[in-house]
């Protein structure tokens, strides 16, 4: 992004956060951005291979089954009439697939969407943040949300009181654990000022969300060589697109990228993480 922006970092946890967030945020936030691009929908028979698939996933865990978003579904093992909630979701697109899965109770939350969008009964966008609904939820995601937020407790404290006795909470975000980080510095692809005004260290989220009510069951490193195709891209001077991170490096960097991510992963030094996260009843 344009301009100079200075983060702070916590000298106990090393959790970073954005020294002063713009006054307004959507400027960063048009319509080209990715998480904004049209929605792809399937046909009916991919429909229904989609719903028989993740039967199978569900029940089985094989890696072959899994679907492309992800492999936290099986972990988590939702109901497939479980109330979902995904905060930052964008055109919806990952919900959709859910949708299309056989989910039957689906709401996506994001203010920087164009408008409130309705596909059926079973699945709803809103123009607005998870604050103003009325439901309690079985599962809250945020894949890469939670950084886009200024306020990680309030954050928290709300899924905790839009969460039913019981309920999961998932939550992807980079962290600055990170040896990209420690290495690259302000470089790191995944700081993108000033759209990520928190990025926290794993100790540091443990924490707060302990805090909160929450226990936290798992962290899962699951960073890929993104973060090091779109560093190496920063650190040429380049403008971060698909078509670049596509067609910048050989297939013998994508590899080497690939394995170095992989290996990051199992020493907790990968540049994200997935938290799977439990509302138990502290209060």
């Amino acid at each position: 992004m344009a301009g100079a922006f200075i983060y702070q970092q916590c000298l106990d946890c090393g959790s970073l956060q954005l020294q002063t967030i713009p006054e307004d945020l959507s400027k960063f936030y048009p319509e080209t951005y990715y998480s904004f691009a049209e929605l792809v929908p399937s046909s009916s028979m991919l429909q229904f291979l989609k719903k028989r698939r993740m039967e199978l996933f569900l029940s089985t865990g094989l890696s072959f089954l899994s679907p492309s978003y992800g492999n936290w579904l099986y972990k988590i093992k939702p109901n497939f009439h479980d109330k979902i909630a995904d905060i930052g979701c964008g055109n919806g697109q990952l919900l959709y697939e859910l949708w299309a899965a056989g989910f039957k109770h689906l709401e996506g939350f994001d203010p920087f969407i164009k408008k409130d969008r309705n596909f059926s009964d079973s699945l709803k966008l809103w123009k607005k943040p998870i604050q103003e609904s009325k439901t309690t939820f079985d599962l809250i995601m945020m894949h890469h949300a939670f950084e886009h937020m200024h306020k990680p407790e309030g954050i928290l404290k709300t899924a905790y009181e839009k969460l039913k006795l019981g309920g999961k909470l998932l939550i992807r975000t980079p962290v600055s654990d990170s040896e990209v980080f420690q290495v690259e510095g302000s470089m790191w692809v995944q700081l993108d000022a000033p759209r990520h005004l928190v990025i926290p260290s794993v100790k540091g989220f443990k924490e707060l969300a302990e805090k909160v009510g929450f226990q936290l069951n798992e962290v899962e490193f699951d960073s890929d060589s993104f973060q090091f195709k779109g560093t190496e891209l920063y650190k040429m001077g380049k403008t971060l697109n698909k078509d670049l991170l596509e067609n910048t490096f050989t297939k013998k960097e994508e590899k080497e990228f690939n394995k170095k991510a992989f290996e990051l992963n199992k020493k907790a030094k990968g540049d994200q993480v997935c938290f799977y996260l439990t509302k138990l009843d502290f209060k």
